[in-house]
């Protein structure tokens, strides 16, 4: 069964680049269109965050993965966003998808479910920001994991694996693929969000 009238939003883009922010608004316009539907807002960092707090093997290994700033392997990346959608949606929420997938075999996965929940034509939301602009919020943000060192290796991995994630969504037809210009005021970035959707 196809649920064309549920949304699904991807937002993509480099670390810094307003995602988190720029899922919440989307997330607090889709509740004000629509007061009946929920919102499944998928975070994989917060995810991330929570999980290495456990004392398990795997656990503890993805959490010196997390210190070291090293990406997340794969099978643990998927597996953050399934265990959401397998324990949390219901069959009627709009969902935000923000933080995943970053590599394009973990993009391939998610159309996979994608193709069994019967959602039809996501929208992948990239939000443009120069390395520069990114580089100056991550360290005015002050995080423990915003080190320059950090930084530099992120922008590094984003090249490697998110690029071709971007591309496998920019020439996928199964897909809405929009790209807007992060380097602007919030709300402006916002508004144009809302415009292209």
């Amino acid at each position: 069964m196809v649920r064309m009238d549920q949304k699904v939003f991807i937002l993509i883009g480099r670390s810094g680049c307003g995602k988190g922010t720029q899922a919440k608004f989307l997330s607090e316009h889709l509740k004000k269109v629509n007061p009946h539907r929920d919102v499944l807002y998928i975070q994989s960092g917060m995810e991330f965050r929570n999980f290495i707090k456990g004392e398990s093997e795997t656990q503890e290994l993805s959490r010196k993965a997390y210190e070291s700033d090293a990406l997340q392997p794969e099978f643990l990346s998927v597996y953050m966003w399934v265990n959401v959608l397998v324990n949390r949606y219901n069959g009627s929420q709009n969902i935000i998808f923000d933080g995943s997938p970053r590599r394009k075999s973990e993009a391939e996965v998610l159309n996979s479910a994608f193709n069994f929940y019967g959602l039809y034509k996501p929208y992948v939301i990239h939000i443009d920001v120069s390395e520069e602009t990114v580089t100056k919020r991550l360290i005015e943000r002050h995080r423990m994991d915003d080190g320059k060192k950090d930084i530099e290796k992120r922008l590094a991995w984003y090249k490697e694996e998110v690029i071709p994630t971007i591309n496998y969504y920019k020439n996928n037809d199964k897909y809405n693929f929009i790209s807007i210009s992060g380097e602007r005021t919030i709300e402006e970035t916002h508004q144009d969000i809302i415009a292209q959707i």
